[in-house]
């Protein structure tokens, strides 16, 4: 493999705002019966994080408006993997949501980005399912969980689209996401939850890599789902949820990650 650098600088940030369908799964308009949904509060965090990465970050923003038609497409990671000047353009597992890919392929030909795209039912990546909350990018390797979102041939795909860099594959329990309770922490830092899926992930994930990372364990789950930037001021940041909803794991972090710049993004 190529000795590539770990992390590059970011200079842009691709969001897509919450529509007036949010909490509905897409293609049956039936609310989440999982979660209970807050949409003044989602608004809220929307404008904590696109503030955050714009004025404290010092990302250039680019915002695509909500569509209240796609009730899933504010989850715009899933739809794109990019690493350097390439942008793999996803096929979510749901039919319905495919169509997200549209707005987000425009953006990424607008900035010169080599764009890659996974293709229909029929083309080489025939069947092949894959969702960017199912990949993460050490900045040395990708790992990509196998879910009930991904599969092993869109892993294949996304192997095939960045052949600088070993792909493994970890299995990924229920209806979870691999970022759902893993992500990096810094450049060489991978914070994981406390769970029992996420140890056995984790300790699959130690049996294929051949580098060393530093792992932090944090007592709740979702404090695990974190956002690490190298900013274009060459400083470092960590975007992580608020103490009052994971005060065991802000405590935690604190103490255990490097010293870069640490905030929440709000209620």
């Amino acid at each position: 493999m190529a000795n590539m650098c770990p992390y590059g600088r970011f200079t842009h940030a691709v969001v897509r705002g919450i529509p007036e369908s949010f909490g509905k799964t897409a293609g049956d308009g039936r609310e989440n019966d999982e979660v209970t949904v807050d949409q003044a509060k989602a608004q809220r965090q929307f404008g904590c994080l696109t503030g955050a990465l714009r004025q404290k970050v010092g990302l250039q923003l680019i915002e695509i408006p909500p569509d209240p038609e796609l009730p899933e497409s504010w989850r715009i990671e899933d739809v794109a993997v990019i690493q350097g000047d390439t942008a793999l353009i996803t096929r979510p597992f749901k039919q319905q949501r495919r169509s997200e890919v549209d707005a987000v392929r425009r953006v990424m030909s607008e900035l010169n980005l080599t764009v890659v795209e996974m293709g229909d039912e029929q083309g080489d990546s025939g069947g092949a399912t894959l969702e960017g909350s199912d990949v993460l990018f050490t900045g040395r390797e990708f790992f990509v969980g196998i879910s009930s979102h991904t599969n092993r041939r869109g892993a294949e795909v996304l192997a095939d689209t960045f052949r600088d860099f070993a792909v493994s594959t970890v299995p990924v329990c229920g209806g979870a996401r691999l970022k759902n309770f893993c992500s990096m922490g810094g450049p060489n830092t991978i914070i994981i939850s406390n769970s029992d899926g996420a140890r056995k992930t984790l300790r699959m994930m130690e049996q294929l890599t051949d580098h060393h990372y530093e792992v932090l364990t944090v007592p709740e789950g979702s404090a695990a789902n974190c956002i690490y930037v190298k900013g274009p001021s060459k400083r470092d940041f960590l975007l992580h949820r608020p103490a009052e909803e994971c005060p065991d794991s802000v405590s935690v972090s604190k103490t255990q990650l490097p010293l870069y710049h640490k905030f929440s993004l709000g209620k």
